[in-house]
């Protein structure tokens, strides 16, 4: 089973709905976490240590990790480049996750 997490800044659109998304995929265990200290679900130490790989949405996603969770950080780091251009579960967006985290989980 391999331990999933997706970070944005608010875990409002983006790594929910990747959470969901990769949830039902066989072999994957997935979370979501935002970076901003209001995001609906903010991230912690305990996330980052859970997982085997994390996701980010943007590059910032990727250094406030870095920055704040430097000593938990075990995990590989990927950039999936995706704007918050997006909504909840939009099919655009969904179309968009399948392509750039797809080839990391087989």
């Amino acid at each position: 089973m391999k331990r999933v997490l997706f970070v944005c800044s608010q875990n409002k659109l983006r790594s929910p709905t990747a959470e969901q998304v990769f949830s039902t995929w066989p072999g994957v265990e997935a979370d979501s976490a935002g970076t901003n200290h209001d995001a609906e679900n903010p991230l912690t130490g305990e996330l980052v240590e859970w997982a085997q790989i994390i996701f980010v949405m943007e590059r910032t996603h990727r250094n406030k990790l870095s920055k704040r969770f430097k000593r938990h950080l075990k995990a590989r780091v990927i950039c999936l480049n995706i704007p918050d251009d997006y909504t909840f579960m939009d099919p655009a967006l969904i179309v968009l996750l399948k392509a750039r985290v797809g080839p990391h989980l087989i």
